[in-house]
């Protein structure tokens, strides 16, 4: 699986402006620190499919996929990989 450091830090950006507190890498677990309500989680999956132009397949939304930084990084690139797995015509 690709990781793509711009799509890192972009989520780490993303995060950031939301919680300008925080000092997260990227393989920090935002819902262990207490950053990720379910509002926000849904906020992340907005700006992912957003951001990169994919569309989050709901086999796709498990909390491990949203964890951290690099977990979405792998979850686009393995969405992008396969743009339509998943989605419904």
């Amino acid at each position: 699986m690709t990781h793509t450091p711009a799509t890192t830090d972009a989520v780490l950006g993303f995060i950031s402006a939301r919680y300008p507190r925080a000092e997260l890498t990227a393989d920090d677990d935002i819902f262990s620190v207490g950053y990720v309500n379910s509002l926000f989680a849904m906020e992340l999956v907005m700006f992912l499919e957003n951001t990169f132009g994919v569309v989050v397949p709901n086999d796709e939304l498990r909390i491990d996929n949203f964890r951290t930084a690099t977990a979405m990084t792998q979850l686009v690139a393995r969405i992008s990989a396969h743009p339509l797995s998943g989605v419904g015509s």
